[in-house]
């Protein structure tokens, strides 16, 4: 299961680490192949639901990244 699905309670509780982030970008790869071997078979419903999953995974991901510091940010605040 997800990160992503883990209740908002308990997702602060979650690490986000290298190893959370290399699964997540694993399953979004994973669902990406089956939604294109869904919609070559013509099977729409299925797609909808694993194009679901991959819409969350990817706002989840883009929430991580804005929340972390850039590299360049990280530099400027060490020259200070």
């Amino acid at each position: 299961m997800s990160v992503v699905f883990v209740p908002e309670k308990l997702r602060s509780k979650v690490e986000v680490n290298q190893e959370t982030l290399q699964r997540l970008l694993e399953e979004n790869d994973q669902l990406i192949r089956c939604i294109v071997e869904y919609q070559n078979k013509g099977r729409a419903a299925e797609c909808v639901q694993h194009q679901h999953t991959l819409h969350r995974n990817l706002i989840y991901l883009a929430t991580i990244a804005e929340a972390s510091p850039s590299p360049s940010t990280e530099k400027i605040a060490e020259s200070l």
